[in-house]
């Protein structure tokens, strides 16, 4: 079995509004053995297209390499934005070594309400991903469910919109579309992203989360 563990911790600050949640990076990550356009940092595989999204949606101009420069220019986004990163997963096991969630086992999670208690001004949760199983929304409802904690359905359209109440403070959650290349095949067969393909040939999935990203991202929901 290999043990997949999370080699960054979260981050986080006392400004911190949005948290971005996911599970965990490629197992690469954990050996530092990096692609060459990954970033040492969280969601830098070169692979996935969180940064590349953020990057087409504030101009940001990101370095895509293994430099320190790249992991600069990344965290003093965050801060500026008041974005922080957590994801949910510390650490778990695998028969074989890849990123998928559902094949994750022995899952140890991280202590998102001890967080969310810590740093009083957070106030939204942006999942990438949906409620799949091994999911980040997926271990959330599990947590909220053992501390009998309500979560509740604000909004079914994508993303999906919900809130739960915790330490004197309604914190709402988002659901976005993973950015993951996996999840083209689900982009695909979404009517939306059917009916704007019709409306123009050169639409990509790519499109299809940077307009569901900056909605999320610049609070235009």
């Amino acid at each position: 079995m290999f043990f997949h563990f999370h080699p960054y911790e979260a981050f986080l600050n006392n400004d911190t509004k949005k948290v971005i949640i996911g599970t965990l990076p490629p197992p690469r990550f954990c050996n530092k053995e990096f692609k060459i356009n990954d970033v040492d940092f969280c969601y830098g595989s070169q692979d996935g297209l969180l940064w590349k999204c953020l990057d087409k949606i504030f101009e940001l101009n990101l370095l895509y390499n293994n430099t320190q420069e790249a992991v600069k220019q990344r965290k003093e986004f965050l801060i500026k934005k008041k974005i922080g990163i957590c994801d949910i997963v510390d650490s778990c096991k695998r028969e074989k070594i890849d990123a998928s969630d559902l094949g994750m086992s022995e899952v140890k999670l991280r202590d998102i309400l001890g967080y969310i208690k810590k740093y009083k001004n957070i106030e939204t949760l942006i999942f990438t991903g949906g409620n799949s199983k091994n999911g980040p929304e997926y271990f959330l409802r599990k947590i909220l469910k053992d501390q009998n904690i309500k979560y509740e359905l604000i909004s079914k359209e994508i993303p999906k919109i919900h809130s739960f109440f915790y330490d004197n403070r309604l914190i709402k959650t988002i659901s976005l579309t993973s950015p993951s290349n996996a999840a083209n095949r689900f982009i695909g067969s979404n009517t939306l992203y059917k009916k704007r393909k019709l409306e123009d040939k050169n639409y990509t999935t790519f499109d299809f989360r940077v307009e569901q990203y900056e909605k999320v991202f610049k609070d235009k929901i």
